[in-house]
C-alpha cells in the first residue's frame, strides 16, 4: 500500500484565504467533500455524520445523548436520576459539532445551502442541549461560544434559498431575525457592548443592504420612482400621468 498522498496534493493547489472544496462520489457509492488545507486534504461525507462513524450504534454521538436522556426521563428506582453532561462528554459532542462546522462551511461553498442549513441547525440545537445540560455552565460555554458564527451561516443558508427564488422580502425578514437572535445572544450573556463590534452582525447587515439595493421594485415604487424623476425635471404632463397611474393603482388595492 503506498501512504504518499503527495501526488495528489500537487495536482490540487492549496489557496491561502481560500476555501477550496470539491464534491465527488466514493467508492463506497457514498457522497463525499474534500476540503484542501495547507498540509494535505479533509475528507468527509456529504450526508450524517461527516467521518461515517456510527457511535455506540447511532447517527451520531448526539444522537445517543438525546436517547440517554430520553431514558433517564423514563427511568424509575435505583436508576432514576438527574442526567448531566460531564465534561467529558461536552468535550465529546465538541469535537462532533466541529465536524459538522466544517462541512457547513464547504457546503457553503458549494452552494448547498439546504445542506448548510441542515448541520446549522443541527448544530444550534447541540449548543442548547449542552447549556441545558452540562454540569456547568463553563461547560455549557465551550460551545455556546461558537452560536453567533453558526448562525450567521444559518442565516445566509436561509435567507439564500429564498434569494434564489425571488423572494426578496422573506429574504429580508430572515437577515432581520438572524440579526436579531445574534442581538439576543449576546445580551443573554451581559455582553452588549459587542453587539456593535460583532463581525456577525456587521456581515448579515451589510449583506442586507446589499440585497435592498438589488431587489426589483415594486409596480408601486417604481412609479413613485417615475414621479420623483418627473418632478426634478419639471416634466408635469408626465408626473400627472403617473400620479393618475398611482390612483389606479390604489383603487385596485381596495
Amino acid at each position: 500500500m503506498n501512504f504518499d498522498i503527495s501526488h495528489l496534493l500537487e495536482q490540487w493547489d492549496y489557496q491561502p484565504g481560500q476555501v477550496v472544496v470539491r464534491r465527488f462520489t466514493g467508492k463506497d457509492g457514498q457522497e463525499k467533500i474534500q476540503l484542501r488545507v495547507d498540509l494535505g486534504i479533509l475528507q468527509m461525507n456529504a450526508e450524517g455524520r461527516p467521518d461515517g462513524k456510527k457511535p455506540f450504534g447511532h447517527a451520531s454521538l448526539f444522537d445517543f445523548y438525546l436517547k440517554k436522556f430520553s431514558h433517564s426521563l423514563n427511568a424509575v428506582g435505583d436508576e432514576a436520576k438527574e442526567f448531566a453532561l460531564k465534561p467529558e462528554d461536552c468535550a465529546k459532542l465538541q469535537l462532533e459539532a466541529l465536524q459538522y462546522h466544517h462541512r457547513s462551511i464547504c457546503l457553503l461553498q458549494l452552494e448547498d445551502y439546504l445542506g448548510v442549513a441542515r448541520d446549522t441547525e443541527r448544530n444550534l440545537k447541540v449548543f442548547d442541549f449542552v447549556a441545558e445540560h452540562a454540569e456547568s455552565e463553563e461547560l455549557g460555554w465551550s460551545l455556546e461560544q461558537f452560536r453567533p458564527q453558526v448562525l450567521m451561516l444559518n442565516t445566509r443558508a436561509k435567507a439564500t434559498q429564498k434569494l434564489l427564488g425571488d423572494n426578496f422580502n422573506p429574504a429580508v425578514e430572515i437577515i432581520d431575525q438572524g440579526v436579531d437572535r445574534l442581538r439576543e445572544f449576546y445580551t443573554k450573556y451581559s455582553r452588549p457592548e459587542l453587539i456593535d463590534q460583532s463581525p456577525e452582525i456587521q456581515s448579515l447587515q451589510l449583506w442586507r443592504e446589499e440585497v435592498l439595493r438589488n431587489r426589483p421594485l415594486s409596480k408601486r415604487e417604481k412609479l413613485e420612482s417615475d414621479l420623483r424623476d418627473a418632478v426634478l425635471r419639471e416634466d408635469y404632463e408626465k408626473a400627472a400621468k403617473v400620479r393618475d397611474a398611482l390612483r389606479n393603482l390604489e383603487t385596485q388595492s381596495e
